[in-house]
């Protein structure tokens, strides 16, 4: 049922409503989180339609729904109703609706509804206007039942006060800063942001003339034009806040903001703003948060609606931090913020604004790179530490194709002979370094510290050009305690899920694993299950030998997030919520960007989705048009035995290399085995798929009673179906090291061609005896140096044609 609008503190509200009062009786928490309006929805023309498709993350509601207004008539009454419907995706639970909503537990206490009217099993105290006693939490509405208005946000019952006269606005604020904490404040008093992964902008408004300063007081006007043109109705005033970039699914995403910055086409960035410091003549700065948050929602109230798009509101939550946390971290967002609403605003960091993040980021300083031969490899960067740059380590993932390029071009400007570091470390395995002079600041993500100090598995982000290289120092994040005001919730300590999780045990390459023990495959062959959590510590086992196969590639997954007995999940593009620790690519003449798993903790992300498969496209890094290795998926009928397949392998190797290519073997984790060729020169699909027909053809043609070109199962009896047809642009291969979604846990296990004979068992490689194997012998340890170019195996091949 539409009702009328009610404060925002009414959202944290967990008890009684006093009779007579509108909304008269007992409330629960039932459920909380974030929603979003689906991608291109506007959120308000959608309402005034009557249908809003929008999707859920709270701790009992996930996944889309739609809002449809029912008719007036089906009702028989003045009020609105509306119809919520569940639409039918991962997160449904069809035939389990009656039983969620008879849920009778707070997401927030877990009390049933006769406790919290009883007020017994009180939980911490919550945010609420009104108190009786030790009973529990009451509110009240001054109004009655009749309708009448309810009362509005606490924040506006403040006895009113002006800011300090001031004789003119200073032409810049230096911006508050934040205390990173290991866990956000659940004390009273705290409210919590969302935090923002954009540039931190201070708007001042002065005469009609609008001015964008960097958080160093640069003029950065002219990068966000349409933004300064938004706020040019603004009154005179200083309004701090975020310049952010949107992904697909409305999260922010600084890749995309860097991209905006580099291409100049700024026009959809959005700025987020969370504080007022001036408002004409007054000086608010002394004002408490929650009296300036009212002023900003003020001023923005005054905006028209396109500029109100491109100049938004950060509003805030007053539940308890920990739960903000966790739900920002399934959204894959950042972090939050927390700050003290009674604190005034105070230039650099102090103790009444804290930060807690979903995921390890920082800024360094870039001191060089390293190549292989011309090609790039990775970054070497360091942070200041009492006055000197310290290396810390390489950051060798996150670079796509375009990002080296333009990348580089700036390293070389700044290419110097000497390195920046006090104590530079000598990289190993590369052919060369190149230092550069230490004025780039980039924006990482990584894993944490090795004991040596040392970043793990560390993954580039962006250039970040609003802040000055001096300025980058270690930052650890300090215990909560510290925190002003923050006090631990009744000695419950953190929480067990979330980045704030002390339960280190279900975390796997920084990521932690929800579910650990739901199990994916019921036996593992030995009569032992299979948990997500065992799934996710297999990736990180095998990552330094995956990871090269599937890095620059889009790639497709199967979920079985209820177990490879349960229903299956084959998915390619992103959705809603998915990791920012996966990749997103978008390829050419497809507006759904694909999945894409470019780095260490992108593998222990989707083992957090249950992907209990993986499957590549076949291209080349970055270039999805470009043929980067043929596979030959040797497919035999039920009724052939296991050697069968293996003297079919061996023909196409001795094919292959009789055409000038490298040939390797893995076994599917099924039936069957994969011959895999890699290449290095620029082919396009077309070409390569018809010179891997053209070599299955004529092994067909020669023993036409052992091999078959046709994959009906009528044609294959007792043959051997010899697929090509997975050399094209957005055909797939599974994985080396893929497990498979079958019994026993079986793997894609790369083999050496002396284990290619009669005894050979696939069985055997399953996902818990490939770690054990794999640290003895790898066997396509040479398969870098196999690519081949595959133009002269064309040639070979026309020549042979032409000789028969």
């Amino acid at each position: 049922m539409e009702v009328e609008d009610h404060p925002l503190s009414y959202g944290d509200f967990e008890g009684t409503i006093p009779k007579g009062q509108y909304g008269g009786g007992t409330v629960q928490m039932w459920d909380r989180g974030f929603w979003a309006p689906e991608d291109g929805v506007d959120a308000e023309k959608a309402l005034k339609k009557g249908e809003l498709k929008f999707a859920l993350e709270g701790e009992r509601l996930h996944g889309g729904w739609v809002l449809v207004r029912m008719n007036p008539d089906r009702s028989h009454g003045k009020a609105t109703n509306w119809l919520l419907i569940k639409h039918r995706d991962a997160a449904a639970r069809p035939g389990q609706g009656a039983e969620l909503m008879a849920e009778d537990r707070s997401v927030a206490s877990g009390r049933p509804m006769s406790a919290i009217a009883e007020g017994s099993g009180r939980p911490p105290k919550p945010f609420i206007l009104v108190e009786a006693g030790n009973a529990d939490a009451v509110w009240q509405s001054h109004a009655s039942k009749d309708g009448a208005k309810a009362s509005k946000d606490r924040a506006t019952t403040l006895p009113p006060r002006r800011g300090k006269s001031a004789t003119g606005m200073p032409r810049f604020v230096a911006p508050q800063l934040c205390k990173l904490v290991d866990r956000p404040p659940s004390g009273d008093g705290w409210v919590h942001e969302i935090k923002f992964d954009g540039y931190r902008m201070q708007l001042r408004v002065q005469g009609g003339r609008t001015t964008l300063l960097s958080r160093k007081g640069l003029d950065w006007t002219a990068r966000f034009a349409k933004i300064a043109e938004a706020g040019e109705t603004f009154p005179d005033c200083i309004i701090d806040g975020e310049v952010v970039a949107l992904d697909h699914a409305g999260a922010p995403d600084f890749a995309g903001l860097q991209a905006a910055l580099s291409e100049k086409a700024t026009q959809n960035l959005v700025f987020f703003v969370f504080d007022t410091l001036f408002a004409g003549d007054e000086d608010l700065r002394d004002l408490p948060l929650a009296q300036r948050k009212e002023r900003l929602a003020q001023l923005l109230g005054a905006l028209a609606a396109p500029a109100r798009r491109r100049i938004r509101f950060v509003d805030h939550f007053e539940t308890g931090g920990e739960a903000v946390l966790r739900s920002a971290c399934r959204l894959s967002l950042e972090g939050i913020v927390s700050k003290r609403l009674d604190a005034p605003y105070r230039s650099g960091h102090g103790e009444t604004w804290t930060k807690a993040k979903c995921r390890a980021g920082h800024e360094v300083v870039i001191g060089g790179w390293t190549t292989t031969g011309d090609a790039f490899r990775s970054l070497s960067v360091g942070v200041y530490r009492d006055g000197k740059l310290v290396n810390v380590g390489r950051v060798g993932t996150g670079f796509g194709r375009a990002k080296v390029e333009g990348l580089v071009t700036k390293l070389r400007a700044l290419e110097t002979d000497t390195s920046p570091f006090s104590v530079p470390l000598a990289p190993k395995n590369v052919r060369a370094v190149h230092w550069v002079r230490p004025e780039l600041v980039a924006e990482i993500e990584y894993a944490g510290f090795t004991g040596d100090g040392l970043l793990r598995q560390a993954s580039f982000k962006g250039v970040r050009e609003d802040k000055p290289a001096s300025e980058v120092a270690a930052e650890t994040a300090a215990p909560l305690a510290e925190a002003r005001g923050a006090k631990p919730s009744n000695g419950a300590g953190p929480s067990k899920t979330g980045a704030a999780s002390a339960a280190t045990g279900n975390k796997v390459m920084g990521v932690t694993i929800s579910n650990p023990d739901k199990v994916l495959w019921p036996d593992d062959g030995a009569g032992r299950p299979i948990t997500k959590l065992e799934l996710a510590r297999y990736y990180e086992a095998v990552v330094q030998w995956m990871l090269p196969h599937i890095q620059g590639r889009p790639c497709s997954i199967i979920r079985a997030p209820d177990g490879i007995d349960g229903e299956q999940f084959f998915q390619r593009h992103a959705m809603k919520g998915t990791s920012s620790l996966i990749e997103l690519t978008t390829v050419s003449g497809d507006r759904q960007p694909y999945l894409q798993v470019d780095r260490e903790e992108g593998l222990a992300a989707v083992a957090q989705t249950g992907a209990v498969e993986l499957h590549p496209w076949n291209c080349q890094p970055g270039r999805p048009d470009v043929a980067g290795r043929l596979v030959f998926d040797l497919d035999p009928a039920p009724e052939l035995g296991f050697d069968a397949v293996i003297k079919a392998a061996v023909e196409v190797r001795e094919r292959l290399e009789a055409l000038g290519l490298a040939a390797f073997c893995k076994t599917t984790g099924g039936k069957g085995l994969h011959v895999v060729t890699p290449l290095k020169d620029a082919i396009d699909w077309p070409t390569a798929k018809a010179f891997a027909r053209e070599v299955c053809a004529r092994m067909a043609a020669d023993t036409p009673t052992a091999y078959v070109l046709n994959m009906a199962k009528k044609q294959r009896s007792g043959r051997i179906f010899l697929d090509y047809l997975r050399n094209d642009c957005m055909s797939t291969a599974v994985a080396p090291l893929s497990p498979r979604a079958r019994p026993m846990a079986t793997v894609s296990m790369p083999i050496s061609w002396s284990q290619v004979r009669s005894g050979l068992e696939p069985r055997r490689f399953t996902l818990r005896t490939a770690p054990g194997l794999l640290t003895k012998a790898y066997a396509w340890s040479d398969y870098p140096a196999g690519a081949r170019p595959l133009a002269g195996a064309i040639k070979r091949l026309g020549s042979t044609a032409r000789a028969a």
